[in-house]
């Protein structure tokens, strides 16, 4: 795979499925236009036909009854908004003109009705007009006024002055009210809308008191449809994510913590009655079972709630058994996902819809069949992997401590022996999946083995396989990679005498430690959006007031001890540093004095920045930005590694 191959990387969305109707939003990085193209297809038996001919068409959702497919449209730069349009073909009609545009569509009961959550600006912000009714431009608005830990976040932006607020439209009236009023007040942003089944209510997640004070913790609203004040109806042990109601019970994924502590917790799915009469049931053991939330909502059949779980690399449909309680990972059956990677999952009545990625592909339609098996309808993939993709090989090693490490490398064509670059992912509590993974394809097919480990605090290990590093960075997670690096040097392909270290975020982190404690065994590192220390991170970036604590504790001589900026000294090894210009989650800061002691201790070392992207610049930064990322990549390593 090359770098300018990004836009071969097919991505269907979460699918929408309603008898033999299925839809789903493909999108892709676009070159030329610099943006990601998306529109809406139907998925038949013989694959992809085009349903919209939008260029950033996304979320569909059919109406119960059959007849209306409600999307979101963005035209030209401007915010999605909501649409709507028959199953049987016809004309999309306009729904919304919100300023910010308006997120996924929730469809009513009634199949008339249609909930979402939408951005509401404070006058004279966002380009909305002031009081006085003039427009000022982004750098002309009044200044804000800040009280709080939580008033941005990376990717988003400024949230108190634009409250995420509920709205409900008529999605069938002759004349739509394009600019409704919201249903809930400033106070708390509102997220995940679900209807109850008679139609009058709508659940919301906000956060812990109708956000009276600074929190992680969340719970469950009711709001009525036809205006009113919310209530509260579940009281969650930590947090709650994506409600949905069935009969007289509200079902979400949930961790258990208590005020600020929610970092390495797994996410369980848990039952409350819709009257408040009882506590919360936890329905997955709390140690083996993490539910993977950005797969869409549970859904629930007769006897059991479908969820996707993350185990081991792989992103996996499971059935729980809806009366029981702290169900282990080995009693949840397996219904599609093993060796790869469940993106999001549709059901209706007994037919169920998959995006699932693999090892060579980056996701592909599935249905399942009468045998309870599952057919691939789509085949996105394939112009990707005629271009090449390489196979990632299982690997497991054993750590210092005795603790089994488990990974995956991908190798290049050839015998070798080839070059290695160890990548570190970020998180910490995240991971290397059974999936395709463009970094290291590009890597590979330049003449690399790419090590990729999860170590000690990584998900889908077990809950405390995640907490195994807190207040303990830099001690068993980095013997852990370097275990799993030892074990692909014993390979006859790669050539220990070669080997470089990069990663981005909490592998940005690890790079920084590892060229400072254990420098001698790279020839340089690539370190990206990194937390290099954290005494200043925990007030600089959008979750360092409760991250730092979690994760290093609030001594700042131990946040020093944990920070690879107090070892500059000790780095000897050329050290690229690279960094987005708009990174909240890790400030530039952290970059800019990372480089400057870098050159003050007469390092050889280069500083890598690109305007007007966030942390997430080589998952969803600028298609341009991204090629370019891939050849300065393949540069830095092409002069201090080269395959040659």
């Amino acid at each position: 795979m090359r770098p300018t191959d990004i836009e071969l990387l097919k991505t269907a969305g979460r699918p929408a499925l309603s008898g033999e109707l299925l839809l789903v939003a493909v999108s892709r990085p676009d070159l030329d236009t610099n943006s990601y193209v998306s529109a809406l297809h139907w998925v038949g038996d013989d694959g992809l036909s085009a349903w919209t001919h939008g260029a950033h068409d996304s979320s569909p959702v059919i109406s119960p009854d059959g007849r209306w497919v409600a999307f979101l449209r963005g035209e030209g730069s401007g915010p999605a908004q909501l649409h709507v349009m028959p199953t049987a073909g016809g004309e999309a009609r306009v729904l919304t003109a919100l300023p910010l545009g308006v997120g996924e569509p929730v469809w009513a009961p009634d199949s008339r009705r249609i909930a979402f959550t939408a951005r509401v600006p404070e006058p004279g912000r966002y380009g909305t007009p002031d009081d006085e009714g003039r427009t000022p431009e982004a750098g002309e608005e009044a200044p804000r006024r800040i009280t709080r830990y939580d008033y941005r976040v990376d990717n988003v932006g400024f949230l108190r002055d634009r409250p995420q607020r509920l709205f409900v439209v008529d999605a069938l009236a002759e004349d739509p009210v394009t600019e409704p009023e919201p249903m809930t007040d400033d106070a708390a942003s509102v997220r995940e809308p679900a209807w109850t089944p008679d139609g009058q209510t709508i659940l919301v997640v906000a956060p812990r008191d109708w956000d009276a004070v600074e929190t992680l913790q969340s719970d469950i609203y009711a709001v009525p449809a036809d205006g009113g004040d919310p209530r509260l109806v579940v009281r969650t042990a930590g947090r709650a994510e994506r409600p949905v109601v069935a009969d007289t019970t509200v079902y979400y994924y949930g961790a258990a913590f208590e005020g600020a502590a929610a970092a390495a917790t797994n996410s369980g799915l848990w039952a409350a009655p819709l009257d408040g009469g009882q506590p919360p049931r936890r329905l997955t053991d709390a140690e083996t079972v993490d539910c993977v939330a950005a797969a869409g909502p549970p859904a629930v059949r007769d006897d059991d709630v479908l969820v996707v779980v993350g185990h081991r690399g792989a992103a996996e449909l499971r059935s729980v058994p809806l009366h029981g309680s702290d169900a282990l990972l080995d009693e949840l059956p397996v219904l599609t996902g093993e060796r790869a990677a469940v993106r999001s999952f549709a059901v209706d009545g007994d037919r169920i819809a998959v995006v699932q990625a693999g090892p060579a592909d980056s996701g592909e339609v599935l249905v399942s069949t009468g045998g309870g098996g599952f057919t691939a309808r789509t085949a996105l993939s394939v112009p990707l992997r005629e271009a090449g993709v390489l196979p990632a090989e299982e690997l497991t090693a054993t750590s210092a401590d005795g603790y089994p490490v488990h990974g995956w490398v991908v190798t290049p064509e050839g015998e070798g022996p080839h070059p290695v670059l160890l990548v570190v992912h970020g998180g910490p509590f995240a991971a290397y999946e059974w999936s395709l993974f463009d970094e290291a394809q590009v890597y590979a097919a330049a003449g690399y083995a790419v090590v990729l480990a999860n170590p000690r605090g990584s998900a889908g290990y077990g809950e405390s396989h995640g907490r195994a590093v807190l207040h303990a960075l830099g001690t068993v997670d980095a013997d852990d990679v370097l275990a799993l690096l030892d074990a692909a040097l014993d390979r006859p392909d790669t050539d220990a005498d070669r080997v470089g270290v990069m990663g981005g975020s909490y592998g940005g982190f690890m790079t920084g430690w590892l060229a400072s404690h254990h420098g001698h065994r790279f020839r340089a590192a690539w370190s990206e959006r990194a937390v290099n220390a954290w005494d200043s991170f925990a007030g600089a970036s959008d979750i360092g007031w409760s991250f730092t604590e979690n994760y290093v504790g609030a001594d700042l001589d131990e946040q020093r001890r944990r920070s690879p900026l107090s070892y500059v000294a000790d780095i000897d090894i050329p050290f690229a540093v690279v960094h987005s210009e708009l990174d909240w989650r890790c400030p530039l800061e952290q970059a800019q004095r990372m480089f400057v002691a870098l050159k003050k201790n007469g390092a050889d070392t280069e500083f890598l920045l690109f305007p007007g992207e966030g942390h997430e610049l080589t998952r969803s930064g600028k298609p341009r930005h991204r090629v370019q990322r891939f050849e300065a990549v393949l540069d830095w390593w092409s002069r201090h590694l080269p395959v040659g």
